[in-house]
């Protein structure tokens, strides 16, 4: 390597890039590589090692955002690669997966519910782009999700797959059953429907300790029963977003009543203020 080739004393490549802005787009480029090698599984008929990769995936785009911020290496390279990173691995990955497992039985609506649930998941990353630099969209400010995420809606999207693995039963691989369960997920993808966020999950410091032994025990859940914990983890999720509809509800209605007593603030001070320009100093 050449002098002027060297990396500068900030640790900055050729080109721009710094050394610390590699780690977290290392991490998301192996994601994709992940969600791609989980697409060439299914086509070899291994279809829990496919989903076992797109969750792989999930995981490595959930640390990869942290990493960046930790190092302070965020980017807008860093962030239009984990879009187009997310669209593969939670979009048309779990949309082909599905459709090889069983949707490929029902050719013509099966096909259809693949490439709604692919559609959906790009379009939701594509709203998320367009308002990422918004901080006064509502649910951003009271801490919600817009719908769900794109990682949590491809997990949810193998459902009736980890049904199928427990037990055995095809009624589970039925394909117009998984074809109306993978549209039902799309359009939760880009539903308005308020989510709650992790920034919302705050337990209470008598249950710390207590969270904690559940999130170790819910480890050693996923690598001694894998199927039966996602199961129980994707029921989890959905008895919350009526939980999370209903939180934001209660924002919103404080939100109002809050905005309507500083707007009656602001009238009585402002008739306050005409009222006393109009009485002048007492007639001499």
């Amino acid at each position: 390597m050449s002098a002027d080739e060297e990396p500068d004393r900030k640790g900055r490549l050729p080109g721009g890039l710094t050394l610390r802005a590699l780690a977290p787009n290392a991490i998301t480029a192996a994601a994709l590589c992940v969600g791609l090698t989980g697409i060439r599984f299914a086509i070899a008929g291994e279809f829990e090692k496919s989903v076992l990769a797109v969750l792989l995936a999930g995981m490595l785009d959930g640390i990869d955002g942290r990493i960046a911020r930790l190092l302070k290496a965020q980017s807008r390279f860093g962030a239009e690669l984990d879009s187009l990173a997310d669209a593969i691995s939670f979009g048309v990955a779990p949309a082909l997966i599905v459709y090889l497992w069983t949707l490929q039985n029902l050719p013509r609506f099966g096909w259809f519910a693949a490439l709604a649930f692919a559609l959906c998941c790009v379009l939701r990353l594509a709203r998320f782009n367009a308002q990422i630099d918004l901080p006064d969209e509502p649910r951003k400010l009271a801490g919600f999700l817009s719908g769900v995420p794109a990682p949590v809606g491809a997990g949810l999207a193998f459902l009736p797959m980890y049904l199928w693995v427990i037990t055995g039963r095809e009624e589970f691989a039925a394909p117009l059953l998984v074809s109306g369960w993978l549209v039902a997920i799309a359009f939760l993808l880009i539903s308005n429907v308020p989510t709650l966020s992790w920034g919302k999950l705050r337990p209470r410091r008598s249950v710390r300790l207590e969270v904690i032994a559940l999130a170790g025990l819910l480890v050693a859940a996923l690598l001694t029963e894998p199927w039966l914990t996602l199961v129980g983890i994707c029921a989890a999720y959905l008895l919350m977003i009526p939980v999370g509809m209903i939180a934001y509800a209660r924002v919103k209605r404080r939100r109002a009543a809050l905005g309507a007593g500083q707007s009656a603030g602001q009238r009585a001070g402002s008739s306050g203020a005409d009222g006393g320009s109009a009485s002048g100093p007492p007639a001499a």
